[in-house]
């Protein structure tokens, strides 16, 4: 498993994974995402973006953060935000902002509440519970304070989808392949 930089060709898989999971529209360039991917069988597995706002000063947000539920529980979300948070420090910024009604997660990377929140982060927040999402709180980390648990960098190691779907066959459900017949022609 490795995390790489978004590409052209991720753009509809994008799409369709930040609306699948609910995170609202996908928005900016795949580029600005980063993807954890399965090296042997190139499938991905998740994916979060750096929103660089840019008004007056530099703050830096992390969204869209996903990983596929085949796919959890392994420490690939935290993987995918030690990317975006190398990302940050290459952007000059000291700190990475997190606004989620999921708080649980990033805390044990070491995000803390924040209530005073820089102001395109204030205004999110503020539309986002007009819009019935009053759950959502402002979390910041520093970025020379983020620790990966060795936990998660174990599991990362070795991390692996859901075994595929079991196939049945004819037989399993009692049926003679050989001597059925069938309603429409099969070729056979």
């Amino acid at each position: 498993m490795y995390v790489r930089d978004g590409k052209s060709r991720d753009e509809t898989w994008l799409r369709d994974g930040i609306g699948a999971m609910g995170l609202g529209e996908a928005v900016g360039e795949p580029q600005e995402y980063v993807i954890a991917v399965e090296e042997d069988s190139d499938e991905r597995a998740g994916f979060g973006r750096l929103c660089v706002h840019t008004d007056g000063s530099t703050v830096c947000e992390l969204i869209h953060i996903g990983v596929h539920q085949s796919w959890r529980d392994q420490g690939i979300g935290a993987h995918i935000i030690e990317r975006l948070l190398t990302k940050t420090g290459d952007a000059g910024v000291e700190t990475a902002y997190i606004l989620t009604d999921e708080p649980g997660y990033p805390t044990q990377l070491g995000f803390e509440r924040v209530d005073d929140l820089p102001t395109p982060l204030a205004d999110r927040r503020r539309k986002k519970a007009a819009g019935g999402d009053d759950e959502v709180v402002g979390l910041a980390i520093d970025i020379d304070d983020f620790e990966m648990p060795s936990r998660l960098r174990d599991a990362f190691k070795t991390a692996s989808g859901a075994a595929e779907e079991p196939t049945v066959d004819a037989e399993e459900f009692g049926i003679d392949a050989d001597g059925a017949t069938y309603k429409y022609d099969t070729g056979g």
